[in-house]
């Protein structure tokens, strides 16, 4: 298996160590992690990442953060 390449968020200073990290694993699995607790994994489908991307987007969980 090749080694698995992380990419940082977009929005993150690329020295910093406090944000999201994405890696794709094949083409039915994406890793998810943070990038100050690298030892933690989520992982979920394109299809499902998709649909929360779509809700935060959204403002689905705008409530969460008052």
């Amino acid at each position: 298996m090749s080694e698995i390449q992380w990419r940082k968020a977009s929005y993150s200073d690329q020295n910093e160590s406090n944000c999201v990290e994405l890696a794709q694993r094949d083409a039915t699995a994406i890793l998810l992690r943070e990038s100050d607790e690298p030892q933690t994994v989520i992982t979920t489908t394109p299809a499902a990442l998709r649909a929360l991307t779509r809700a935060v987007r959204a403002g689905r969980f705008d409530q969460l953060s008052r």
